[in-house]
């Protein structure tokens, strides 16, 4: 069996054979792993004669004589049509404002600049396609704030962090509305949230917010039905279900009980929507607007829910992979049968869909009639469950045989699995991108921004096969350009800003290019040090966010405390030797933030909350456009939200935060340093015009 065919397959499919890792090491995937993976990818190798057609297949995509249903150029620049089409073949353009061009290509065979941005129909030789011209930059802070160099900020929170009476056991869109309000009032330009993408309704055990079901709906848990359809629907819902000291009860928890929290919510709504379909509501109207603008990929996702119902119903697996073979396809017969008998299910669920996206409107209408210039910005996910409602209804653009992960490197030895499916980059360019535009369009919907996790998968992913270690994967490479140039478009039809998670180890040049199209990096002050030396407030960088932490990191307090390192300890992550040199680290480094801040601001013998406040203002002062603050170090909290590398050992996602959400920034901390941002801010903006 050849090994140079192998590789040349594997080119072909797109996937690096040859790679750095985070410590700049040369890497190359074996033979064997080349194999699994490119199975997964749907090219069988394990034979010569399975390699030559494989190979021989995505040769003939490639030199293919009709185009891809769609095309992407920048704003302003020639599209070079000629693999398709002969030099000055006339053609008709309908533009995105509905003006009309009759035109010929130029004597290269290209499609002359257009000076309109948007989605163009290309009428050409007798056939269709779409093009795409997007604006070089994505909408910016800038635009945004209506400010050239703008020194803003904002808060980060984990949604079901959030407090509120009667919120059932976790956080809601009306404790949203509400903390939203709050901070617009004291400055805030943004809220930036975490994920609020479909889960498996059913399975309340799968919470993880970065391990959605699909990422084109929402997580209707998070709906606040009482703010829609009013309090004394929900009240009377209360009262026939007998919920009222179950939900007392589970409100009072220190954390959140999901399976039992989940299970009332979703009782209680089903009480409503029978309530609901059963009277003359004035709501009516919108909510059959609603579903029908959803149209066939809300059908599908509620389609998905009602039979994963069936199938708990019936005691059978809700993996869709294992249903008989006549379910496997939304556009089966069988499924359309299932649908004309189960109508008033799949009803039920596009209820919840309305209900938590007309949610989300009213927060994000609460955050920016408070005064915020961006308001909320949602957190989109890096992939979807390969058995979930995305995977099932968008099969050839989605690759459920391949998860989604990241090499081994000096934190995490064995490389990290994350259960979750990437896009097919050959998927997605036969089918016009519709899978990443409908994504993007969906996740926009109802926020100001898009903060994009491991905003390098728009560049390539590390996918490693079902039932193999996440060491044994390869780097799969994506159409960053065209990804890009629909992100900045999409972005600037919603006027709504793009943040890139771009922490870890980033492809060479991709920094550059997200800056170029105004999109946000992002920089850890926790990371902003080399060995203790903490980066010069001046020479922080211009053209990302700035933040104190994240989720998957420990608060400022329990990075000062080192309570991270005692949950590894205690959890047994790491060995005495790795302890030791862990807190020898830490102790360099909280020396040497003492000394930044003693350096800028004369701080001497700081306890850790005066070391806080020296933070916050040390973050405000940078040259950051927006900076953000956890709650959690607004506040002070010691624990973080998620610990990388456990499950169940620490309770990731279940927190909740010590307060109302009305009155959670008048805690002393919380209120004292928003105060110090603000006026940090302002005095970087005044320095900085």
């Amino acid at each position: 069996m050849s090994n140079e065919q192998l590789e040349m397959l594997a080119a072909e499919a797109g996937l690096s054979v040859d790679w750095k890792d985070a410590n700049a090491r040369p890497q190359r995937v074996s033979p064997e792993v080349l194999r699994k993976v490119l199975d997964g990818l749907g090219y069988p190798a394990e034979n010569d004669e399975q390699i030559t057609a494989s190979l021989k297949r995505l040769q003939d995509q490639s030199l293919s004589t009709t185009p891809p249903p769609l095309l992407t150029v920048d704003h302003g620049s020639n599209l070079d049509l000629s693999p398709w089409f002969k030099p000055e073949t006339p053609f008709v353009l309908e533009l995105a404002d509905g003006a009309r061009l009759d035109a010929k290509l130029t004597a290269k065979a290209e499609l002359p600049a257009l000076a309109t941005v948007g989605y163009q129909q290309l009428a050409i030789d007798g056939q269709h396609l779409t093009i795409a011209v997007a604006p070089t930059s994505a909408y910016t802070l800038a635009m945004a704030t209506d400010v050239t160099v703008p020194r803003a900020w904002g808060l980060t929170l984990q949604l079901y962090y959030l407090r509120r009476e009667g919120d059932g056991g976790f956080g809601d869109t009306q404790a949203l509305e509400t903390f939203a309000r709050s901070a617009g009032e004291r400055g805030a330009s943004a809220i930036a949230i975490s994920p609020v993408h479909a889960m498996f309704a059913n399975d309340s055990e799968r919470f993880s917010p970065y391990s959605p079901s699909s990422r084109l709906f929402l997580n209707a848990l998070y709906a606040a039905p009482g703010a829609i359809l009013g309090e004394r629907a929900v009240r009377i819902a209360i009262e026939e279900t007998g919920l009222g000291e179950e939900l007392k009860r589970l409100e009072t928890l220190p954390l959140i009980d999901w399976p039992a929290a989940a299970a009332a919510k979703w009782k209680m709504f089903r009480a409503l929507y029978a309530a609901f379909i059963g009277s003359d509501h004035p709501l009516h109207e919108d909510f059959n607007s609603f579903r029908h603008a959803g149209g066939e990929a809300l059908e599908n996702h509620c389609r998905f829910e009602a039979m994963r119902d069936q199938c708990e119903l019936l005691g059978i697996s809700g993996n869709w992979h294992e249903w008989p073979e006549q379910y496997k396809s939304p556009r089966s017969p069988a499924i359309d049968e299932f649908a004309a008998s189960h109508s008033e299910q799949i009803g039920f669920h596009a209820f919840a869909q309305w209900l938590i996206a007309r949610g989300l409107e009213r927060a994000q209408t609460a955050a920016r009639s408070s005064g915020m210039s961006v308001g909320l910005i949602g957190d989109l996910a890096v992939g979807a469950d390969g058995a979930g409602s995305q995977a099932w209804s968008r099969q050839d653009e989605l690759l459920s045989a391949l998860t989604v992960g990241a090499p081994p490197d000096i934190l995490n030895r064995s490389g990290q699995s994350w259960g979750i499916s990437a896009f097919s980059p050959t998927g997605l360019k036969r089918n016009g991108f519709r899978a990443f535009i409908e994504m993007l369009r969906a996740n926009f919907a109802h926020a100001g921004g898009l903060r994009i996790d491991h905003v390098m998968g728009l560049q390539r992913l590390w996918v490693v096969p079902l039932g193999s270690p996440p060491s044994e994967g390869a780097y799969l490479n994506y159409p960053l350009d065209d990804m890009l140039r629909l992100l900045c478009l999409e972005s600037w039809r919603h006027k709504a800003v793009v943040l890139g998670e771009d922490l870890g180890t980033v492809p060479e040049g991709l920094h550059e290019k997200l800056s170029t199209r105004g999109i946000l990096g992002m920089r850890v002050l926790l990371f902003e040090q080399d060995n203790g030396q903490f980066k010069p407030i001046i020479k922080w960088s211009d053209d990302a966010l700035a933040t104190t932490s994240t989720h998957d990191l420990p608060t400022l307090t329990g990075w000062l405390s080192e309570l991270d390192i005692e949950w590894n300890k205690t959890l047994g992550h790491i060995d005495d030797d790795t302890e030791r040199h862990w807190r020898e680290g830490r102790e360099r480094e909280r020396h040497g933030l003492r000394a930044a801040l003693k350096e800028n601001y004369g701080m001497h013998d700081s306890n850790d909350s005066d070391l806080i406040d020296g933070s916050v203002r040390y973050l405000g002062h940078t040259r950051a456009p927006l900076v953000l603050l956890p709650i959690e170090d607004a506040l002070g909290i010691e624990e973080q939200a998620n610990l990388p590398g456990t499950i169940d050992s620490h309770p990731n996602w279940r927190r909740r935060l010590p307060g109302d959400s009305a009155s959670l920034l008048d805690n002393t901390n919380a209120a004292r340093r928003l105060e110090i941002l603000a006026s940090a801010r302002q005095q970087a903006a005044e320095r900085d015009q």
